[in-house]
């Protein structure tokens, strides 16, 4: 018998995470008749799990974890496959009073050594207990387990010999246990647990879906999003349980592999909400551009979320002129601010509305940390723009702070403080980094802005800025100019600074580029200097790199910081002087 997807219309009345914790809201889910829906690389539904087998599953596997002597609080390590076995395993330490912690899948089979290494570096830092892992990436595991103790370790199929006492009692959580820690990715001191309440997720989807989204009955998710990444996990996993919707997912590496499949799994399906960061959209609208075949339906789909990086609203644009001819509205596209110390989400852009777009003045950005508005239509002057994400959620604030920690007017750049119930309680282990970050209950996410009529509008990470004889250089301008050539693709660009000849800082710029010839990639070297030198007033070293060199962080985002380590790790810089003493090689880099 052909399974079936979950239907989109439920039995039941919506109720939008007024829950007491997590296990709740799968317990209400499960008396209605949605669920998930899991899809091959084809576009053919592999599994359909109603919510209500779901939760039935995931009490079964809370007795057994149970009867194994496993504590109230134990730490459970789950490798986030797109795979209806990560719900199970995260939902059966809900009933069971256990800690979830997801982590990546290994991505490239070239990179072994690599995954054990921070697998296992995860493994001592949340002192987990146990680990579920799929049967295909165990060998790993268990490498990366050696020698540490682990009530158990691997794929929760084996769980199925065991038998179930119906009788063995379930953890009723309350809202001020711990509901999971998310491990943060690219972080510069990997790795950072991000313990989250229940009470603080629970407060973070009720905002998520009664006043971000505003989901209706007839809503209907899809994602591609990884389970480990707090936009998917929290966007895609829990929100959908939390309100009792239907949500199909495809694999992230089938999804980089074919993205055209997102739209062919939602154009079937009729999906109305999905969440992606901007390269998301730039890779279907790069792979589809020469397409002839725009055969989808997108007439449906009302929330296209932005998140999870800086937005760019040059490759929006292109994505919603392609598929206007399949019925996609841009009024969709809905920018939001977030991340994992804050559950998720912090700000949502407003509904059913075009992308709100603020030119400043350039120079008064680097200059005065200024956002000036200016025309965008002003000839020969520099410009920035940016992306309005929107006020916070209700029940949050946000504060721009300077380097001391004032607060700044409107308009003005400093670093981005958060407050709010949804904060996280405090990185796992790790008091030195919690008294950093929190203080009287403001969150300093390290992210820099500006408000403008109490909405926040991202410049960039605060550890990314450049700065050159006192001056703030943005890395997104540079690397915008960048892709302004037509050898070089969006995100295929990042710049940096790093210490140049007598430690002085020096702006790099790494590039992916296709051309082979050396006078043509001279030329676009010397187009990008110049172009940096106009627009920006700095010199930059230039360095061209193959395609698919750029590092990212383990949710997709490019990294800056990795590029940076890569780039001083392997291109030593050296300066040959003469002396009295003969030739001597300095290293600058």
């Amino acid at each position: 018998m052909t399974a079936s997807a979950t239907p989109t219309i439920n039995n039941i009345p919506l109720r939008p995470a007024d829950f007491s914790n997590l296990a709740e809201t799968l317990d209400y889910a499960a008396q209605g008749i949605t669920g998930s829906n899991f899809y091959g690389s084809r576009a053919q539904l592999l599994e359909s799990v109603p919510y209500s087998q779901l939760a039935q599953e995931a009490r079964d596997l809370a007795r057994k974890l149970i009867a194994m002597d496993f504590k109230h609080g134990d730490r459970v390590v789950i490798v986030a496959e797109t795979h209806p076995n990560f719900l199970r395993g995260f939902f059966a330490c809900q009933y069971a009073g256990l800690i979830p912690a997801p982590v990546p899948v290994p991505i490239q089979l070239g990179s072994r050594a690599g995954y054990v290494r921070k697998t296992r570096d995860l493994l001592i830092s949340a002192h987990a207990t146990a680990v579920f892992a799929p049967e295909s990436v165990l060998p790993l595991v268990n490498e990366a387990c050696k020698d540490i103790d682990m009530k158990f370790v691997g794929d929760i199929a084996n769980f199925t010999d065991h038998k179930v006492d119906s009788n063995i009692p379930l953890y009723d959580a309350k809202p001020e246990d711990t509901a999971y820690i998310q491990f943060t990715s690219g972080s510069t001191k990997f790795p950072r647990g991000v313990v989250i309440e229940q009470k603080a997720v629970l407060s973070n989807l009720a905002r998520i879906i009664s006043d971000g989204i505003k989901i209706n009955a007839n809503d209907r998710a899809i994602s591609w999003l990884p389970f480990y990444h707090d936009m998917g996990l929290v966007g895609l996993v829990l929100s959908p349980i939390a309100s009792q919707t239907s949500v199909d997912y495809l694999d992230t590496r089938d999804f980089a592999m074919r993205p055209r499949r997102w739209l062919e799994i939602m154009s079937m399906n009729k999906a109305t909400i999905t969440f992606s960061p901007p390269f998301g959209y730039e890779l279907v609208e790069r792979r589809l551009r020469e397409s002839k075949n725009l055969d989808y339906d997108l007439s449906n789909w009302r929330i296209a979320g932005i998140g999870a990086e800086t937005i760019r609203p040059e490759p929006l644009e292109r994505f919603s002129n392609l598929l206007a001819k399949c019925g996609f509205d841009n009024t969709a596209f809905l920018p939001c601010y977030g991340m994992a110390e804050c559950s998720l989400a912090i700000s949502f852009a407003s509904l059913d509305k075009p992308i709100t777009i603020e030119t400043v003045d350039g120079e008064q950005l680097a200059e005065n940390n200024i956002a000036t508005p200016i025309s965008p239509d002003k000839p020969d002057h520099r410009k920035a723009r940016f992306v309005d994400c929107g006020p916070s959620l209700p029940d949050h604030a946000i504060e721009i702070r300077d380097k001391d920690g004032n607060s700044l007017a409107e308009r003005q750049i400093g670093v981005i403080y958060v407050q709010g119930p949804s904060v996280m309680s405090h990185y796992f282990d790790n008091s030195e980094e919690t008294e950093n970050s929190l203080r009287d209950g403001w969150l300093n996410t390290g992210d820099i802005g500006f408000l403008v009529d109490g909405r926040i509008y991202i410049t960039g990470r605060e550890k990314d800025l450049i700065i050159i004889n006192g001056r703030n250089i943005w890395p997104q301008d540079i690397e915008h100019l960048a892709e302004q050539q037509p050898e070089i693709r969006t995100g295929d660009a990042l710049a940096f600074s790093a210490p140049g000849f007598n430690s002085e800082p020096t702006v790099v710029l790494v590039m992916q580029c296709r051309e082979r010839d050396d006078n043509n990639r001279a030329e676009i070297i010397r187009r990008v200097e110049t172009a940096v030198l106009e627009e920006i007033g700095v010199r930059c070293f230039i360095k061209l790199v193959p395609p698919h060199t750029l590092p990212r962080t383990s949710s997709g985002k490019l990294s800056r910081s990795a590029a940076r380590r890569d780039y001083m790790e392997q291109n030593s810089l050296t300066e040959v002087f003469i002396s009295d003493a003969g030739t001597q090689v300095k290293t600058a880099i």
